[in-house]
């Protein structure tokens, strides 16, 4: 099943600098400089590990962010853990019907920050798409609800210029006293480009901050 689409980073990344810092002013995409005033709902963006929660032909499978990504064992065994007893849940809530949840496994011993959020590891629900459909934030919320899942916390919205001066400054991650890694931003209505893919973008706090050596 599709992994998810790579998520632009709300201005251009600058090729002089081997695509490690943004070029300040100059969006990503003409959608994203056509749409930088208007309301965007922003996510708080979790620092862990794509996963994807696949639901097809009465099954349910874990994989991570493509067919070729690993999954860390200990990650696998609590994903199973969380989702293998959830199949009459599955059945009941999308019945014959192709889905595919997009989270974030994060946690504990999950990029260097993992522990702030959390000792051991999770699943932190961001996107559903149930054949061709991306759903809504309140059916994925819904659903999560359903499921007993978390999903990603809003925390906001306001323009693409709003999104920036909150993240460059830095804010507190809903789970914790630590910096937030993000935001992700979505438009309010679900729009595409003409090439077929989602207008969403990102941006993190460590895009303002000079390059690691």
């Amino acid at each position: 099943m599709s992994e998810y689409p790579k998520i632009p980073t709300v201005y251009a990344r600058d090729p002089a600098t081997n695509y490690r810092t943004m070029i300040v002013g100059e969006f990503a995409t003409p959608e994203l400089e056509y749409l930088q005033n208007n309301i965007w709902e922003f996510t708080e963006k979790v620092d862990g590990t794509n996963i994807r929660v696949m639901f097809k032909e009465g099954m349910i499978t874990i994989g991570g962010k493509n067919d070729n990504s690993d999954i860390p064992e200990f990650l696998r065994a609590k994903l199973n853990e969380m989702f293998l007893p959830l199949h009459a849940a599955f059945v009941s809530q999308f019945n014959d019907a192709e889905v595919c949840l997009y989270g974030e496994g994060y946690g504990a011993k999950i990029q260097k920050v993992g522990v702030n959020y959390r000792r051991d590891q999770s699943f932190v629900l961001f996107d559903i798409r149930i054949g061709y459909w991306w759903l809504q934030r309140k059916d994925v919320d819904e659903i999560a609800e359903k499921l007993g899942l978390q999903s990603v916390p809003v925390i906001g919205e306001g323009t693409l210029h709003d999104m920036i001066r909150k993240v460059k400054v830095g804010f507190n991650s809903c789970w914790g006293d630590f910096l937030s890694e993000g935001i992700v931003a979505r438009p309010k209505v679900e729009l595409m480009a003409r090439n077929g893919k989602r207008i969403i973008t990102k941006i993190k706090h460590k895009d303002f901050l000079p390059p690691e050596k």
